[in-house]
């Protein structure tokens, strides 16, 4: 039978480390594929433009594949649906390297981003529920377990590139190892299931006002960790002339930064709430923008690039939560934020790099400065007026002992 639980402390502690591993895993996936990418282009014998083509697909098929989830977590529960869909995402690390061509390529990548657009729906929405219950912020760090699931793909993807493994065996093997954990770890997340008599959301609509606003600092966040992830190593060595050593060293620290700041934020968003900690960020990414704009040598580059790390980190975790709790329906205003974050994250690198063409890369981090400096204007949407208690209508499911 079905009916409300009153969830304790310790089921509440298993849950959230259970869907921080769930976190972990799918970012493990990305960085798996991220390291391959020379092999995969290679085998399929695209050309450098259209592998930027193909790499594309990713967050069109995000984009048209998260409104999605809501209506699959309505008709499943929360933990069948993040169980089936983040097997999904498991499952299509593997079609990349088997693609023939750049059709295939296309093809496979666009499977690719549907499946990891709509079990990141299904993990946020999950996220903000489970935060809701235990009355305290645990986003960031979710987010940053991802950021270390992405470090660990990528180093174990290293690895793999490094002794000269085919590609096709590596992402089979890492399939088969994160499907079973994320299969695992899916079974200590909440059983959280919708009202009986709530109206399911429609497969497909435009994403509600809340989250357009919402999104809009979401897309400021996200815009200036694209730019600076992409184009800081770029930066250092065309600008300043650095060495490629210490160039690809300021990418790697601007990744590890956003991670640690990730894993320890919640604690700061509890203390100062979300809109203090965004303004506080941004005003120490546009300090970091200044940096790297009228830097004289690396190190000063690299120290605002550090700040720039530091300063958006907890944004996208944040602008998830807040509209989680922005209408009636958590997974529907996540999906639309969700996807204005992934458009922001597909043409920040080639609007900088565009603006670069026209200007110089000075310039086009100038415009990044003043993305972060709109996260101080724009931080009180984030205001959420508290979490939401827990409801009836998403109790978790108690076994019929029978």
């Amino acid at each position: 039978m079905t009916g409300e639980t009153v969830f304790s402390t310790e089921r509440l502690r298993r849950a959230r480390f259970a869907v921080a591993a769930v976190f972990c895993v799918h970012g493990a996936v990305t960085g798996s594929f991220a390291t391959r990418i020379p092999w995969i282009q290679e085998h399929a014998g695209v050309s450098a433009g259209q592998l930027g083509l193909a790499l594309a697909f990713p967050a069109v098929g995000a984009s048209l594949a998260m409104p999605l989830a809501a209506a699959i977590s309505h008709r499943f529960g929360a933990r069948t649906a993040l169980r089936g869909l983040l097997v999904l995402w498991t499952a299509a690390l593997i079609l990349p390297s088997l693609a023939p061509n750049v059709y295939g390529l296309c093809a496979a990548l666009f499977v690719y981003g549907a499946t990891a657009g709509m079990s990141d729906v299904a993990m946020n929405a999950l996220g903000v529920e489970t935060e809701n219950r235990l009355g305290k912020s645990i986003m960031s760090s979710l987010h940053g377990m991802w950021s270390a699931g992405a470090l660990i793909g990528s180093a174990a993807g290293t690895v793999a590139a490094h002794l000269g493994a085919d590609a096709r065996l590596h992402h089979l093997l890492a399939a088969v190892v994160l499907t079973a954990l994320g299969l695992l770890f899916c079974q200590g997340v909440l059983d959280l299931h919708s009202a009986p008599d709530e109206e399911p959301p429609p497969h497909f609509a435009l994403p509600p006002k809340s989250a357009l606003v919402i999104g809009a600092i979401g897309f400021c966040g996200v815009f200036a960790e694209g730019a600076s992830l992409d184009w800081s190593a770029v930066y250092l060595k065309d600008e300043l002339g650095a060495s490629a050593g210490l160039a690809a060293a300021s990418t790697t620290a601007f990744a590890l930064t956003m991670t640690v700041a990730r894993l320890v934020g919640d604690r700061v968003v509890d203390r100062f709430g979300p809109v203090r900690t965004v303004r506080v960020g941004g005003a120490a990414a546009t300090l970091g923008g200044v940096l790297v704009v009228l830097a004289p040598h690396p190190a000063t580059a690299m120290a605002g690039f550090g700040l720039m790390g530091l300063g958006v980190a907890v944004v996208v975790p944040l602008a998830f939560a807040a509209a989680a709790r922005s209408g009636p329906n958590p997974s529907q205003a996540i999906a639309g934020v969700a996807t204005i974050t992934y458009t922001s994250g597909l043409i920040a690198p080639s609007a900088i790099g565009g603006i670069a063409d026209a200007t110089s890369l000075t310039f086009s981090f100038g415009l990044v400065t003043l993305l972060a400096l709109g996260l101080v204007a724009g931080a009180g949407v984030l205001r959420s007026g508290g979490r939401a208690p827990a409801k009836a209508a998403a109790a978790e499911t108690v076994p019929d002992p029978r």
